[in-house]
């Protein structure tokens, strides 16, 4: 990455020598006739993190950044000319039967050793980096009563046990009125109940259910799983009440309170490293995600990897046009055919619902200079880092290995971070350069911008500003280093990240996705 800057003249940023736009980097952007210290000079006004053409780039021709083509110019673009989303036709997919596979694996990185936090051993083998009461549900009908019981746990029941950081509804709008024998109907179940294993639950999850409903308890919680103790009660029926909606909150406030004297006599131990199950995501991206906090996430990642840990990276969405890169990675050729099956999947998704893949970027990414999906692409999977891709796993599934794992889900932020969370991740991490007040009640959210602007007008929303790295402030693998420990801190409970102290909480979302044939 080169990066052109003088005190606080005009500043871009160059991320390969092939590439023949540049992204302007000064709050506010630049006037028309703004000369950068090469002598690259504007022939018109330019938005922050927007794209300047450094040549003249003739009609027909490709249009490179990161090294890569995103675009033909449909159009001459001038030398000095702001390059924007109109004057670009976007490329086709990478054709998926003729993929480059595992013939760039990485070696494996140096182990990382010495590297510890403070979490709660469960039984079943996971870490948890908080101590959560988790009470699940098999249908939406019991919502109401399950929020209002919560509510009341919360402001009656938790202050009396210190040790558990929070009660938690895992609640959705799943389980009645749909086909649970439909082909794909495996995909939400299995993440209902893998929600209710998640580490920060520590084993001790209840199931709040109304009795005639088709998705039944034993389908989301205890089925076959030998690790999970049934010495105490689980369930509540909400139709089994007999004196009404009074009987029902002291009942699912009894059963709370029973687990709540179980979690309380959990303590913090000293954990290797390799016990984090980190989630990466980005949601309201621009032009900055790939040059700034992605690549931070993607060092980080490689430090985490390298220390034993388990680090998840997915939407399939936005890392469609760049598969090439992954598969080139695959660590065999086993993970090479599941990448290449899900990415199969949302092309034919697409296929049948008559869509274009081109409507994935977002008119905010749009308007922090992202042009396609295909820019966007290049700069999500940044977040990957450098090491070889060691697993994949499909929606909803648990993760059974240590390393850099692929977790199939939408781009959407909330069915992400649901998906996510069914895998086991115990930490998550979001960057964003447009902003977004994401959150996850089950794990915490270490939050990372793009840009120092959004640091400076979000700064109790947003817990790392990567936006240092643009202006020379970091380096990426500075920045990478203090997200590690960062990561490390937060997992302790020694930090608390500001989404977790504004209780800013998204839905559950399942993946609920209709049948492709």
């Amino acid at each position: 990455m080169q990066l052109i800057e003088h005190s606080d003249s005009p500043r871009y940023v160059r991320l390969h020598d092939d590439d023949n736009v540049v992204v302007v980097v000064n709050d506010g952007g630049l006037g028309e006739g703004a000369r950068f210290p090469d002598g690259l000079t504007l022939v018109e006004g330019v938005p922050q993190s927007h794209k300047v053409a450094t040549v003249l780039i003739a009609k027909g021709e490709p249009v490179r950044r990161y090294g890569q083509i995103i675009g033909y110019a449909l159009e001459d673009l001038p030398q000095g000319s702001w390059v924007q989303e109109s004057q670009l036709a976007m490329p086709e997919a990478p054709a998926l039967d003729s993929l480059p596979r595992c013939d760039a694996v990485p070696d494996a990185l140096p182990p990382l050793e010495g590297f510890t936090f403070e979490g709660y051993r469960n039984a079943d083998g996971t870490v948890g980096t908080r101590n959560i009461l988790g009470i699940t549900t098999t249908v939406q009908c019991v919502t109401g009563v399950l929020e209002h019981a919560v509510k009341r746990i919360r402001q009656e029941l938790l202050p009396l046990y210190p040790n558990v950081d929070d009660v938690v509804a895992i609640t959705h709008s799943y389980g009645c009125g749909v086909a649970i024998n439909a082909r794909d109907a495996y995909i939400p179940i299995r993440t209902v109940r893998n929600l209710a294993r998640n580490p920060n639950l520590g084993g001790e999850a209840l199931v709040i259910s109304l009795g005639c409903e088709k998705l039944q308890a034993g389908q989301v919680m205890h089925d076959n799983d030998p690790s999970v103790d049934l010495s105490d009660p689980w369930l509540y029926r909400l139709q089994d009440a007999s004196l009404g909606f009074g009987e029902m909150i002291e009942q699912i406030m009894a059963l709370a309170e029973t687990r709540l004297k179980k979690l309380d006599q959990r303590r913090r131990e000293t954990v290797p490293a390799s016990e984090l199950i980190l989630g990466m995501q980005c949601g309201g991206s621009d032009a900055f995600s790939g040059i700034t906090a992605n690549p931070a996430l993607g060092y980080a990642s490689d430090l985490l990897v390298r220390a034993g840990a388990t680090v998840l990276f997915s939407e399939v969405t936005e890392v469609r046009d760049a598969i090439y890169m992954l598969t080139s990675r695959a660590e065999n050729q086993d993970v090479a055919e599941a990448l290449v099956r899900e990415m199969d999947w949302y092309d034919r998704y697409l296929q049948q619902g008559a869509a274009d893949r081109s409507a994935n970027t977002t008119p905010g990414n749009k308007k922090g200079g992202l042009s396609n999906i295909v820019e966007k692409s290049l700069g999500s999977i940044v977040k990957s880092g450098s090491g070889a891709i060691q697993g994949v796993l499909g929606p909803g599934e648990r993760v059974a290995r240590k390393g850099l794992i692929f977790c199939a889900t939408p781009a959407s932020d909330f069915v992400c971070g649901t998906l996510q969370l069914a895998a086991g991740m115990n930490l998550h991490v979001f960057t964003t350069g447009r902003g977004t007040p994401y959150g996850l009640a089950m794990a915490p959210v270490v939050k990372v911008c793009t840009r120092t602007e959004l640091a400076e007008r979000w700064p109790d929303l947003i817990d790392i500003d990567a936006g240092r790295i643009a202006t020379g402030r970091s380096s990426i693998e500075e920045l990478g280093w203090e997200l590690f420990h960062y990561y490390l801190d937060v997992a302790s409970g020694r930090k608390q990240t500001w989404a977790e102290q504004h209780r800013l909480h998204n839905d559950i979302t399942l993946f609920n996705p209709a049948p492709i044939t």
